[in-house]
């Protein structure tokens, strides 16, 4: 892509406002706190003090805000904390610069880091840095900037205390995540009526995982209805593609492939009913004709082998997940056996004592806010060690901050601070973002100054009305920060007018040098990405080599389970399932990132990336259709799995560093491993199916990379090698 198209798109990613769902309640909330912080403020201790006070508020609903699993009390208390230390030590420095600018340094490089803990963190610390140089210039003394340091944190107190005393749909976010994953599973089952071989991404079932990871406190408070669920779903997605498979399950046409589609259709009719019953916290009402569909006597008749298996396997799953979605089905007079079944048992009551978890059903374990500083840290040197782009973007935000605090303290403008404290607050650690972000950022600062340049010349505010103002602003911003940057932008810069007016600045004192200063600080964040980026393209090579190896890892585990049936269980299916998930979400974000960017490729093209994708969705697909049909302990081992396992891990080994170096992967050793098992009796279709399907899957992954853009192709090589 060249640099014209990059910043085009950039720019319309910045200006464009979505249609999104509104949270007027939580907006509400927000804004209430931040309007009990400043009328204390200014009734006890004056304008200025009031001023601070609202910056601390003002950030600690936003944190409330973020994409988070934490409780929001805890990210309020945390956001008006940090924020009220980075104040007063910058206050202590401020006047001296040869000591301000290295704790400038140094805190913007720790806020670039902290992105390495991930965005959440890297937000709010990222916004304490911007704050500070802004409000240190607003105490006199020392102890006024304790002061200030004290309100701020109060702001957070506050805010924390809302949310505690005034929840709006407590576990919402974790509700929505394990809705979305079950609704997400209903839709898979539909699509694969009409495409047995349809994709699934995984990303809903990630999400899912993360919002299950709970603190102690969390765990001991969460609703029934998300107890257990997850791991069911998680189950169920194998079983549904093994159905559909015409290699494993069904055949391609016939009476056994419309039983199927009317069991799948029924799967995603019960699914979409837990989806509902969890998100909105309601009993579960399921469809009669869902019911009928697994209830029909013919099930057994024309359904046989692997098919029939998953099918009482897929009832058996649903059935689960009706009963730990914590609703009970809408009664009928005949009640099928079905629909007995899926109310075997009655869900538990949310005032119900719970039962000790067990090591199946326990939550997740997520630190603490003290436990997660060891891990922050070992996260942060991780990133240092690596020279990442999380590093990179460390490194970048810090020189940007210093150049802009001295290039804004050169110019000739007054309240230089502008400059660093845009650039912060635009930069990201990737491109598209960091360019999308300074566009919106200078269209909505300069609509938002030009409303409240146009306010506060009509109606001459004075301290109570610009407070009342800037609450107003405060407000809309948060109601409508998810519709887009230029909105929040807009908002934002005409709440810190109205706020700085309250402190006692007036409007000319500020707003033609913003305006200046806001395009000077979105011009640096821009060459500094241009002058020392951290490009994904270079890296999609590596991102693909780490998909394969947790790929054939997976692969490997699940065929060598068929070898030892009586051995190890699932546990270590399980881990090696997640780990490729993971290699998977990241090499879709690389992707996503890679094609924004003003760079070409570099030995990996745009086809040959989407044709290497493709074989890698089949290899994990196939491997998953035979963890769908794993053998129970007392099964018939088959010894000839145990040699393709090793085959496929010392090659997938292989392949990924062959991936690395710009060569093309060989199977030689697998092929041998997979001919050699054809010499061997086979219990079930099942297995030696799946095992030429993994092997073809690798052998279409070479295929993808044997380009002429280098020459890849393993001739060339052998030519260049003799």
């Amino acid at each position: 892509m060249s640099w014209f198209r990059a910043l085009k798109g950039a720019a319309r990613s910045g200006l464009t406002v979505e249609r999104k769902r509104l949270e007027p309640l939580v907006a509400l909330r927000g804004a209430a706190g931040l309007a009990l912080v400043i009328a204390v403020s200014l009734t006890l201790f004056g304008p200025a003090a009031a001023a601070g006070s609202a910056f601390g508020g003002f950030q600690a609903a936003i944190a409330t805000f973020q994409r988070s699993w934490r409780p929001r009390p805890q990210l309020a208390l945390a956001s008006g904390a940090s924020l009220g230390v980075s104040t007063f030590l910058g206050y202590l420095t401020g006047s001296h610069l040869v000591l301000f600018l290295p704790l400038l340094a140094l805190w913007t490089f720790l806020a670039g880091l902290s992105w390495a803990a991930g965005p959440t963190t890297g937000i709010i610390a990222s916004s304490n840095v911007a704050m500070m140089l802004v409000t240190i210039t607003l105490p006199t003394t020392v102890a006024e900037a304790a002061g200030h340091a004290a309100v701020m944190a109060l702001g957070g107190l506050v805010q924390a205390a809302l949310v505690v005393l005034f929840p709006v749909r407590r576990w919402g976010a974790h509700r929505d995540a394990l809705a979305d994953a079950l609704a997400a599973e209903a839709d898979y089952a539909r699509r694969l009526r009409h495409d047995p071989v349809a994709p699934f991404d995984p990303a809903p079932l990630m999400l899912a995982r993360n919002a299950a990871a709970l603190t102690p406190r969390q765990a001991r408070t969460r609703p029934a209805q998300l107890h257990g669920t997850r791991g069911v779903a998680e189950r169920i997605r194998p079983v549904l593609a093994s159905l559909a498979d015409p290699a494993v399950g069904v055949p391609a046409e016939g009476p056994e492939r419309d039983r199927a589609r009317e069991l799948l259709a029924a799967a995603g009719s019960i699914l979409d009913a837990a989806a509902r019953a969890i998100r909105h916290g309601t009993p579960v009402d399921i469809p009669p004709d869902a019911i009928a569909a697994f209830d029909s006597p013919d099930l057994d008749a024309i359904l046989s082998g692997p098919a029939k298996r998953a099918a009482t396997r897929l009832g058996s799953l649903l059935r689960d997940v009706v009963e730990t979605a914590g609703g009970t089905p809408t009664p009928e007079p005949r009640v099928p056996a079905f629909r007995r079944r899926l109310t075997a048992r009655a869900p538990l009551r949310r005032t119900a004592p719970r039962p000790a978890p067990s090591a199946k059903t326990r939550p997740l374990h997520r630190p603490t806010l003290l436990q997660l500083l060891p891990v922050v840290v070992r996260a942060m040197e991780r990133e240092v060690r690596a020279g990442a782009s999380v590093s990179r973007y460390a490194y970048r935000v810090c020189a940007v901050a210093v150049a802009g605090y001295l290039l804004g303290n050169a110019l000739p403008l007054g309240h230089g601070y502008w400059v660093p404290m845009s650039a912060v607050m635009i930069m990201r650690p990737d491109f598209s973002q960091t360019y999308s972000r300074a566009v919106a950022r200078f269209g909505g600062t300069l609509v938002g100054v030009a409303l409240a340049t146009g306010v506060v010349r009509l109606a001459h505010p004075d301290t109570e009305l610009s407070a009342a103002l800037a609450v107003l602003c405060a407000a809309l911003m948060y109601l409508l920060m998810r519709t887009g940057q230029l909105v929040s932008q807009a908002c934002v810069s005409a709440y810190v007018v109205f706020l700085l007016g309250m402190g006692g600045e007036g409007w000319s004192q500020t707003v033609p040098e913003r305006l200046v200063l806001t395009l000077v600080g979105g011009v640096l964040a821009m060459l500094s990405y241009a002058l020392y980026p951290a490009w994904e393209t270079p890296r999609l090579r590596t991102r693909l080599a780490d998909w394969l190896a947790a790929l054939g890892e997976y692969a490997a585990v699940v065929v060598d389970h068929y070898a030892h049936p009586a051995g190890r269980a699932s546990p270590d299916v399980r881990e090696a399932l997640l780990k490729a998930r993971d290699a998977h979400i990241a090499w879709q974000e690389a992707v996503d990132r890679a094609k924004d960017e003003p760079v070409r490729h570099r030995g990996l093209s745009n086809a040959a990336a989407d044709d290497a994708a493709h074989a890698l969705h089949r290899l994990g697909r196939v491997a998953m259709l035979m963890e769908a049909h794993l053998p129970e302990r007392d099964a018939t081992p088959v010894p000839a799995a145990a040699a393709l396992a090793d085959a496929l891990r010392t090659a997938v080994r292989d392949g990924a560093r062959a991936i690395r170096e710009r060569r093309v992967p060989e199977w030689g050793a697998v092929r041998a491993a997979l001919d050699a098992w054809d010499g061997e009796g086979v219990p079930d279709r099942v297995v030696r199916r799946g095992a030429g399907m993994l092997v073809e899957s690798l052998e279409e992954l070479s295929e993808a990379l044997d380009t002429d853009d280098p020459p890849m192709s393993v001739e060339s090589r052998e030519t260049s090698a003799e």
